[in-house]
């Protein structure tokens, strides 16, 4: 069946009744399950794409670090600290339209190296890739492939225009074509309106993505949204929910931004359906200690088990 016509039943809920809707599958559909995963920006800066939330692109002047592909040994070793905080999965991010030919190998031996030295699962983001890169970093070792639509169909224009809509749907396909499993979110807050959020929750829905990791804009200096007011806390957890209740079998997980944005109502967006969390740092931002995420998981869990 469709997801259109259940998104726009969901758009004329009262908040307090698409809140409630969103727990309920949560704990019916996912139990009390919570996992965390963590990543590391393994190359930087200077990225050819003009993404306008992102301090990476070479169209901005900002502080973004820039450094080129890390080594086996440096990944290897971030790799431990995750697993030693807590992360289920581990993903290589580097900046670029996609990875550069004669980056495949090194990346390739570098997924393996984490598999067999440290034993977690490995995940990538190396933006715009074809099937035959995706399905050489999957005999790697790479079981999951992330890219991101950010934001609806109608409002990307807005965001980007040095690659389409269609070519982050192309390869979210080819990843799946390869084998891989997809995790696919967006960021809240880029200047959409909520019917954009519930566009790309309908979205990923149709697309079948297997992890739905969300953004809270961080409008970071040198980019053109640095002046771009905060969203409501009720568009965020709004779009929480939509997510939750059309892709009922995923991790919701929050990841950037999360905790600005939500501040003291960081626990109202796991009663909206969330159910996990990128730990340990974002590309070039720090987030909460593990120890802290860790609590409160911990207390989380104890919230729905009771």
């Amino acid at each position: 069946m469709s997801v259109v016509p259940e998104a726009e039943k969901l758009r004329r809920m009262p908040t307090a009744e698409l809140l409630a809707a969103a727990l309920a599958v949560k704990l019916e559909r996912r139990k009390t399950a919570f996992s965390f995963c963590s990543i590391i920006n393994a190359k930087s800066g200077r990225c050819s794409e003009d993404c306008r939330y992102c301090v990476q692109s070479g169209h901005y002047r900002t502080e973004a670090p820039i450094y080129p592909l890390k080594s086996t040994e440096e990944v290897v070793a971030a790799a431990r600290v995750a697993k030693a905080d807590g992360a289920a999965r581990f993903s290589l991010v580097t900046s670029g339209r996609g990875l550069p030919v004669a980056e495949v190998e090194p990346v390739a031996a570098a997924i393996a190296a984490v598999r067999e030295q440290v034993g977690i699962k490995v995940c990538g983001s190396f933006g715009i890739l074809d099937h035959a890169t995706l399905a050489r970093l999957k005999a790697a070792g790479m079981s999951r492939y992330h890219h991101n639509l950010e934001t609806s169909e109608r409002f990307f224009p807005q965001v980007t225009t040095t690659h389409t809509f269609a070519d982050r749907i192309a390869t979210i396909r080819a990843a799946q074509a390869a084998g891989l499993e997809v995790c696919a979110g967006g960021i809240f807050g880029l200047g959409e309106e909520e019917e954009d959020r519930l566009s790309m929750a309908t979205t990923l829905a149709e697309l079948e993505v297997d992890s739905v990791p969300l953004n809270i804009l961080i409008p970071l200096p040198g980019t053109p949204l640095e002046g771009t007011s905060p969203l409501p806390i009720r568009e965020i957890l709004r779009g929480i929910a939509y997510c939750r209740l059309l892709l009922p079998r995923v991790c919701v997980r929050l990841a950037g931004g999360r905790e600005a944005a939500l501040d003291d109502f960081l626990a109202a967006a796991f009663m909206a359906g969330a159910d996990g969390m990128m730990i340990g740092g974002y590309l070039t931002q720090r987030g909460r200690t593990p120890a802290a995420d860790r609590e409160f998981a911990r207390q989380m869990v104890a919230l729905w088990s009771d």
